[in-house]
């Protein structure tokens, strides 16, 4: 029988009702110094010993009593001799017993017989480092519930102090379950998947000032992962199970901790993250994470870290905030606090932002993410345009250079995106697979920096400025070729349907992935029905739409279709067969403001660099023949 959800309880309820009942129980130890970086004061720490331990001289020169000089100026000079008037001394050095001042190498003008002159007087204690200038014996180092910084060390090292009793790091023991999951480096197989989760949750454990330990992957057993749980309950101060956390037939963490201790709730009014289990084991805290990767590590950010850092004494850490602009709409169901991750860049005078792609298992959403909109319990969403405030993954300042890239997708862009980075380090180009009409649009409405756009016109029988003209005709636009690719049929390895042609694909009713709506591979499969006197309805799939010609490829490797219209590289990429259609022009189009600004010259010179056109072309299926050329 399956289980229901005990709960849809709102994420800051929910945190409170965790932090409340489970709070970590504190433990210290007693460490180096040296090794203390990054570790956490169980109490003040006070000085033992006085920095400097005694007067010392603050620059080289000579020790002298000052009131022995004050008769000297510049009508005036005044002889010294050494031992009787002065000591040589070196920046550090103790001062002398009856000198209260030190000159400046600078200022003396050395005479035979081991005398100085000087015509300056010295006023008492000038250039000299007293004791305790730096760290006075008894003084506070630093404060309790402190997180040790490299300049603390010193200061703590300078006061005497070699040992510090420090919060102990609580262990936390990460059980990974799941029949289904090998370890990362085992052979997979049909239906298996690696451990990759266990690994950030560890790494995300760290950087929050705990221990990970990662246990054996348990198999869906209730007995197995009940001992497990019971093992780490023994040994560590936290216990995170990863996945089996949901509503299925075979998620077995509710029942599991309900058996061994208390499940608080389970259910959260999140997406993503709903199927989060909170609870305890014999008084240790308890965390069901979803399985799913970007569920599980928002999960982990909304009730583990505030839990360490509650543990360990320090502010919730808040990340800044931005004012952006939608580049897109994004909608939202009322009663679920929505996360979407989110691109950014700064075009024209303000800050673009697009929605990434929103499912709870695409990892990539947050290495690409550069912030997180958070849409309220009691929201639909918001409207494109609409100015909304993001959480940044990512500081402003770099987020200055971030171009956005819009409509079509190609791998060159991921090329260029690499060469940019390389050029300038704080420069970065996302890329949002709107299609090329969806690409044209942003440019329009200043959304985009540039898009990538291959719209063919069978009226004209040229590319792209057809479209260009009619959408856009009074903005001043330019289009810089990018380069000429081949499309083609997508096919498994050996091309076992003998795909030849659109009336191929309709005749043995093969199952089609398309793309999407508005894209210029869309739009030439269209055509090629229509030119064949085929209707839409007659390919079994048309409606079924993928957003890149990598996505395309891996639906056919992974058979969920039979052909695809794409590029080359992308069915390389997946080992599949390519059969060719026809070379298309494929361009940038770009707004006036963009085309002239520094970042544009920094593009234009890679695209037009010869060895980054022998890297394009050695994909196979380009021609770089026009790169760089102007059309608009």
């Amino acid at each position: 029988m399956r289980k229901v959800y005990l709960s849809n309880t709102p994420r800051l309820e929910a945190l409170e009702l965790f932090l409340g009942k489970a709070p970590i129980a504190r433990q210290t130890e007693t460490i180096k110094v040296v090794d203390a970086l990054g570790r956490v004061t169980a109490d003040p720490v006070f000085a033992g010993l006085s920095m400097p331990g005694y007067h010392a001289a603050a620059m080289d020169g000579i020790a002298v009593k000052a009131e022995n000089t004050f008769s000297a100026s510049d009508q005036n000079p005044l002889q010294l001799s050494e031992k009787d008037s002065f000591v040589s001394v070196n920046t550090g050095n103790p001062l002398p017993p009856g000198f209260d001042a030190v000159i400046k190498v600078e200022e003396i003008q050395e005479l035979s017989d081991g005398k100085v002159e000087i015509i300056t007087p010295a006023t008492p204690w000038q250039h000299v480092r007293p004791v305790g200038e730096d760290v006075v014996a008894g003084e506070i180092i630093v404060p309790t519930r402190h997180k040790l910084r490299p300049p603390d060390l010193g200061a703590l090292l300078a006061g005497g102090i070699t040992d510090i009793e420090v919060l102990k790091k609580p262990l936390a023991i990460i059980i990974p379950s799941g029949s289904e999951v090998v370890s990362p480096g085992a052979e997979r197989s049909r239906g298996s998947i690696p451990d990759f989760n266990s690994t950030v949750i560890a790494s995300y454990l760290q950087e929050w000032g705990a221990e990970p330990f990662i246990a054996p992957i348990v198999p869906d057993e209730p007995d197995k992962i009940r001992q497990a749980v019971s093992e780490a309950s023994n040994k560590g101060d936290l216990i995170i199970i990863n996945a089996g956390s949901s509503a299925g037939e075979k998620d077995y963490t509710f029942p599991v901790i309900e058996a061994l201790g208390e499940v608080f709730l389970h259910g959260v009014a999140t997406r993503p993250g709903k199927p989060t289990i909170l609870g305890k084991v014999g008084n240790k805290p308890v965390v069901g994470l979803p399985g799913y990767p970007v569920s599980a590590y928002m999960s982990l950010e909304w009730f583990v870290q505030p839990l360490i850092y509650k543990y360990l004494g320090l502010p919730y850490p808040q990340r800044p905030k931005l004012d952006v602009s939608l580049g897109r709409r994004v909608v939202s169901e009322v009663g679920v606090e929505e996360y979407v991750r989110m691109t950014v860049g700064y075009v024209g005078d303000r800050y673009i932002a697009n929605p990434l792609t929103r499912g709870a298992g695409v990892t990539m959403s947050l290495v690409r993410a550069d912030g997180l909109l958070v849409i309220p319990a009691n929201s639909l969403g918001y409207e494109q345009g609409e100015t909304v405030e993001l959480e940044l993954y990512r500081p402003e300042y770099e987020l200055k250079h971030n171009l956005l890239a819009a409509g079509s997708h190609d791998l060159i862009i991921d090329l260029l995106a690499t060469a940019l980075k390389e050029r300038n380090p704080l420069m970065n180009l996302s890329s949002a697979h709107l299609g090329s009409m969806g690409g044209i649009a942003a440019i329009g409405r200043g959304q985009a920096h540039l898009a990538g756009v291959h719209l063919f016109d069978p009226d004209t029988n040229t590319y792209n400025l057809p479209y260009i003209n009619k959408m856009l005709p009074d903005q001043k636009l330019h289009l810089i070729n990018l380069a000429y690719r081949m499309q083609g049929w997508i096919v498994p390895a050996g091309n076992p349907d003998k795909v030849e042609s659109v009336n191929t694909v309709v005749d043995k009713n093969l199952s089609f992935i398309n793309r999407q709506r508005g894209a210029g591979t869309r739009l030439l499969f269209d055509h090629m029905l229509n030119k064949a006197g085929i209707k839409p309805e007659q390919v079994y799939g048309y409606e079924r739409e993928e957003h890149s010609h990598l996505n395309v490829a891996a639906s056919v490797a992974a058979g969920a279709a039979r052909v695809g219209l794409g590029i080359l590289p992308a069915a390389k990429a997946f080992n599949l067969d390519f059969v060719p259609v026809v070379e298309e022009r494929y361009d940038l189009l770009m707004s006036d403001v963009f085309f002239i600004s520094k970042d544009s010259k920094i593009l234009l010179e890679i695209i037009n660099d010869p060895e980054f056109k022998k890297q394009v072309e050695a994909m196979g299926g380009y021609s770089m023949r026009d790169a760089g050329t102007k059309e608009l």
